[in-house]
C-alpha cells in the first residue's frame, strides 16, 4: 500500500475548507461525514487524514485570517480593515515638536517656514541611575 502524502492532503482540505466552509464544524466526525459526500477519496486513511487536516484548519481560521485560504468572510473583513478612516488624522497636525538639530536641517533645505513645526529644547537625562542600589560587593 502507497504512502500518502502531506500535499495531497493539505491541498484536498484547502480546497474543501475554501467550498464549503459553511457545512464544516469544528469536529472531526462531523468533517469526516462532510468530506466523504463531497469528495471522492479512495481510502478511509486519506478520508481521515483530510478530514483532521480540515478541523485543524477550521480551528485556525476562528483565531484569525489563514494563510492559502481565500475566504469571502476573510476578504470582508481585510476589506473592512483597510477602508477604515480614523476620527482624527495623524497626519494633520497642529503642533510638531522637533528638536533644535532638525529645526536647523530644515532651515538648511528652506523648509523651516512650514506650518506647525515648533522647536523643542531636548530634556537631557542624567543617566537614570538613580533608581538602582548602590553597589555591594560579594563576601
Amino acid at each position: 500500500m502507497g504512502r500518502v502524502r502531506n500535499k495531497v492532503v493539505k491541498r484536498s482540505a484547502r480546497q474543501i475548507v475554501e467550498k464549503y466552509y459553511q457545512r464544516l464544524t469544528m469536529d472531526f466526525q462531523t468533517n469526516k461525514r462532510i468530506c466523504e459526500d463531497v469528495a471522492i477519496i479512495p481510502s478511509k486513511r486519506l478520508k481521515n487524514k483530510i478530514a483532521g487536516f480540515a478541523t485543524h484548519l477550521m480551528k485556525r481560521i476562528q483565531r484569525g485570517p489563514v494563510r492559502g485560504i481565500s475566504l469571502k468572510l476573510q476578504e470582508e473583513e481585510r476589506e473592512r480593515r483597510l477602508d477604515f478612516i480614523p476620527d482624527i488624522s495623524q497626519v494633520n497636525c497642529e503642533k510638531i515638536p522637533i528638536d533644535p538639530e532638525t529645526k536647523a536641517m530644515l532651515r538648511s533645505l528652506d523648509l523651516d517656514k512650514l506650518p506647525g513645526l515648533q522647536a523643542e529644547i531636548p530634556v537631557v537625562d542624567g543617566g537614570g541611575d538613580r533608581d538602582r542600589k548602590p553597589y555591594v560587593p560579594r563576601r
